[in-house]
């Protein structure tokens, strides 16, 4: 069973684009989607809102995604949210899969 989280960072004068457009220059984006479970890691960015970026996260379960909030990089990111100011909206989403 996989789990998307969809995070909605909100920020002023353009720092939600600049935060994803630093997560991803600073290579930050490319370790998360080497991490072991990691199936999706891909931010968007809303017409009709200039100051939110959506991050879609996706993973193949639980133990992935704990992992991964425990790791080193977890700070990094909150450190990059903090510096641009940003406020975050979470969803988490569960697929359903069929039984064998």
């Amino acid at each position: 069973m996989s789990i998307t989280i969809n995070i909605y960072y909100k920020g002023e004068n353009g720092n939600a684009k600049k935060f994803a457009h630093e997560m991803v220059s600073s290579g930050i984006v490319d370790r998360v989607r080497k991490e072991e479970g990691n199936l999706k890691y891909e931010y968007f960015f809303p017409m009709g809102d200039e100051e939110t970026v959506l991050l879609i996260d996706r993973w193949e379960n639980e133990e992935a995604l704990d992992i991964h909030h425990k790791s080193e990089m977890m700070k990094e990111i909150a450190d990059l949210r903090s510096k641009y100011h940003l406020s975050m909206k979470v969803e988490k989403f569960m697929s359903l899969e069929e039984e064998k």
